[in-house]
């Protein structure tokens, strides 16, 4: 802060008047310095203001900056010298600066300003401008004058600028060759949603409306003009399907939904004509923001032929178990001639038929799933609930579950009516108080999976090894030798056991 003050002398027209620096104390003539003579020197613009803002003094420079005179300037209020719109952010600026130094009686600098002012020809011209305010406190400690140190940075400005706009345009090429980038990835992204196998639209709002749509489901939807129009307007016949109703539910609840195999009837080219097709797909909403739905995401397959394709392979299925039937019931009639002489008794034919019933209960398993591998259990249950009847409540089964093959199945059905059919006629069920415990489980055998089922009677009579071996015993014992199994039969004086153990298929070698 300076708290020298700023004298004026001999104040004449004819002169401009000198200026001397005076102490608090009063004039010391031995500190009279000419400031005229020393602004004249100073390279750098300096204009000197007193406390109402009026213009007292400038050196050379400054004029030269200002392209001013002095009689211009001298006696004039600042804004009067130099005017500037009230309100600009130029003459606020100013201001501000000015009210900050009368206020705190401080220094302020303004790094940057625009200030235009009058040209050589009269038009305004566009200058910026660096200043600092310094202030002179009088007597009073107010302050008395302000000397304003002002650069013209126009030139600085221009060339800040100029580097300014070469990066914005490095940085305008670099933006371009992003959106360039862009534009390409969006056009791949373009082609593999248009080309993709599955059917693919997007429709926006509570109306439904269709966003954009690939090639599939316009093919699907016979060419039909969709895009911008709701799905009740394009597919008039999906309302009556209930598609549009699945549409709202998903639109208000948010929740997904997955079709299988649906039949849809879509419009033909013929007025009033329906094409049939079935199709797996999914309606997914997509979610906005504030997580409500705004679209929703439709995809999926058209899977007709692969339906057909099924209907057809049941269809052959059903034919084929048709004539297995008619031949299982064409062998039985072939053995009832045949045993009605050879066999007084019966029982030869009884044996057989029970035999060929346990084979066709294990066809029938195969019949409910196409074919297709069978479950254990279900194998277990369905040929002794066959081969028990009533005594099927003194059987515990248990296991875990196990997928046979057909052909394994077969011979599962075949094994276990055996020893049922042993178990009523000469064991364990042949009297009130005996059961059956029949066990299952699976065993790590070098990598492979191997099953091992036991069977236990108990409570029976004593058991002793037959004298000869029979069919029945033959069957057990042989019937696993495809898949690598061994039957073992233990005639435990306290009841008979069996242990069957043959290998699994692998899950990729199941049909």
């Amino acid at each position: 802060m300076n708290r020298l003050s700023i004298d004026t002398r001999d104040a004449l027209p004819a002169r401009r008047p000198s200026l001397y620096l005076k102490d608090a104390a009063g004039m010391d003539p031995s500190l009279a310095i000419d400031f005229e003579a020393l602004f004249s020197l100073s390279p750098n613009p300096y204009i000197l203001l007193d406390g109402s803002l009026t213009i007292v003094g400038m050196n050379e420079a400054y004029l030269e900056a200002t392209i001013r005179t002095r009689e211009e300037l001298i006696g004039r209020g600042i804004f009067e010298a130099f005017p500037s719109e009230p309100g600009s952010e130029s003459r606020e600026l100013l201001e501000a600066s000015f009210a900050r130094v009368i206020s705190t009686r401080e220094r302020d600098e303004l790094a940057l300003i625009r200030y235009d002012i009058r040209g050589d020809d009269g038009a305004m011209e566009r200058r910026y401008w660096s200043a600092t305010h310094t202030p002179f406190l009088g007597p009073g400690g107010e302050v008395a004058f302000i000397l304003q140190h002002t650069v013209d940075v126009t030139e600085l400005h221009g060339l800040r600028k100029l580097r300014d706009e070469r990066h914005l345009v490095s940085r305008a090429r670099a933006v371009q060759a992003r959106n360039r980038d862009l534009a390409a990835e969006s056009q791949r992204i373009k082609a593999m949603f248009d080309q993709a196998p599955g059917f693919i639209a997007i429709v926006d709002g509570p109306d439904h409306v269709f966003r954009i749509a690939n090639k599939a489901y316009r093919r699907l939807t016979g060419q039909r003009v969709i895009i911008g129009r709701t799905v009740a307007e394009a597919l008039p016949e999906m309302v009556d399907q209930g598609l549009v109703a699945l549409l709202d539910e998903v639109y208000r609840t948010g929740e997904p939904y997955i079709g299988r195999g649906v039949r849809v009837a879509f419009a033909g080219l013929e007025e009033g004509l329906l094409e049939h097709r079935h199709l797996d797909f999914i309606f997914q909403p997509i979610f906005d923001d504030d997580g409500r739905v705004s679209q929703i995401f439709v995809q999926g397959q058209d899977v007709t032929e692969e339906v057909a394709a099924l209907e057809r392979q049941q269809l052959l299925i059903d034919e084929l178990n048709h004539r297995v039937k008619n031949t299982l019931a064409i062998v039985q009639s072939l053995a009832t001639q045949s045993f009605r002489d050879l066999d007084s008794s019966g029982a030869a034919r009884e044996v057989f038929d029970a035999r060929l019933r346990a084979l066709a209960l294990a066809h029938d398993v195969l019949t409910e799933r196409s074919w297709q591998p069978a479950e254990l259990d279900a194998t277990v249950r369905g040929t002794l609930s066959a081969a028990l009847g009533e005594a099927m409540d003194r059987v515990s089964a248990a296991g875990p579950k196990v997928l046979l093959t057909p052909q394994t199945s077969v011979s599962m059905a075949l094994a276990l009516h055996e020893l049922a059919t042993n178990a009523v006629k000469y064991g364990a069920l042949s009297r009130g108080e005996g059961g059956i415990d029949l066990t299952w489980y699976i065993e790590d055998d070098g990598g492979r999976e191997r099953l091992v089922l036991k069977w236990t009677e108990s409570g029976g009579p004593r058991v002793a090894p037959p004298e000869r071996r029979g069919f029945g015993m033959r069957l057990i014992e042989r019937t696993f030798l495809a898949d690598q199994g061994v039957s073992l039969l233990d005639f435990d004086p306290a009841g008979l056991r069996c242990r069957i153990s043959l290998v699994l298929p692998k899950t990729e070698d199941l049909p």
